[in-house]
């Protein structure tokens, strides 16, 4: 009987690793938890090509939009551990719906495994242009003056772009209302035309609006310039130590194989580091990052206490 179990056992695990050996020998799907068009699908539509490129297998672009993001982050979380269901995940289901929802269907630190952050991307505080500030001390002045008079937009009850706003309220000393908006798109609309006063969006997805002079852009949101808008001050310049900054990387089932992560993470950093890829990303102003597994576990862990400060400070509930 012993015998018969080793013999299974050994069987079993040179079935495994000839497996692992020859992944990938079908297609990859990569789930991304919104919709196309947005900056996570972007992102993971650059980097997937390329990675598809160096291993030689198609990898598909799944967008499963819902729940703030985590319809697609539970299918990643629930898909089988085989290396051929990855997800990109992103700062809002992996790090901060955790201080938000009671009842998520997963449990980002028990059910996936970090591969390797792929993106850093600021926010940007732009302004309507009908607000008469033209920097952000004049903006918080303003503010000052006008307690509960100025309201910003955000994409969501617990977005990235409401808790950087938060955040901003509690180190500028201000009172500004929040008002949240379901897509970035009419959010900035509202914006342009004057019914908002100011928001914190993605570098990505503003900058046009900054460019054609339809907004107004102060600051942005990391701890130094960004390439994009090398005039554009970092809004630490007047409130020392504010910082944001959203990001995404590539996420797996927390039970596929070392080797497979490995590998994923290995041909996730030759992928950053191509000329093509960088000169892509560079152009929105996003940060490419790369490196282990264990600094993306890091950056997540670092976000999930940080934000779960600021969603406890601001009694924010979900919608």
């Amino acid at each position: 009987m012993n015998k018969l179990l080793v013999m299974v056992f050994g069987f079993v695990l040179a079935h495994a690793t000839l497996a692992v050996a020859a992944y990938p020998d079908r297609p990859i799907r990569f789930i991304v938890s919104s919709g196309a068009g947005g900056a996570p699908d972007f992102n993971a539509r650059v980097l997937g090509a390329e990675m598809a490129k160096q291993m030689g297998q198609p990898i598909v672009i799944d967008n499963r939009p819902g729940a703030g993001s985590t319809l697609g982050t539970t299918m990643m979380a629930k898909a089988a551990p085989d290396g051929y269901t990855i997800g990109y995940g992103t700062i809002g289901p992996i790090a901060i719906q955790r201080s938000l929802q009671r009842n998520l269907p997963y449990d980002a630190d028990r059910d996936l495994k970090p591969v390797v952050l792929v993106t850093l991307t600021p926010n940007m505080l732009a302004v309507a242009p009908s607000l008469q500030a033209s920097s952000v001390k004049e903006l918080i002045d303003y503010a000052r003056a006008n307690p509960g008079k100025l309201f910003f937009a955000s994409t969501g009850t617990g977005a990235s772009q409401h808790l950087t706003g938060e955040l901003f309220k509690f180190m500028a000393g201000i009172q500004i209302e929040h008002v949240p908006f379901k897509q970035a798109t009419p959010a900035l609309a509202d914006l342009t035309a004057g019914r908002v006063h100011l928001m914190f969006e993605n570098i990505n997805s503003v900058a046009p609006h900054v460019r054609s002079g339809r907004l107004r852009g102060l600051g942005v949101t990391t701890s130094k310039r960004v390439a994009a808008f090398p005039d554009m001050p970092v809004i630490a310049d007047t409130v020392p130590g504010f910082e944001s900054v959203s990001w995404g990387g590539i996420v797996v089932p927390a039970a596929v194989p070392p080797p497979i992560v490995a590998r994923l993470n290995r041909e996730a950093n030759t992928a950053i580091a191509a000329p093509q890829v960088k000169e892509k990303f560079s152009s929105f102003g996003v940060e490419l990052s790369g490196g282990t597994p264990e600094v993306f576990a890091g950056q997540i862990r670092r976000d999930a206490a940080k934000w779960a400060g600021v969603i406890k400070r601001a009694g924010i509930k979900p919608d």
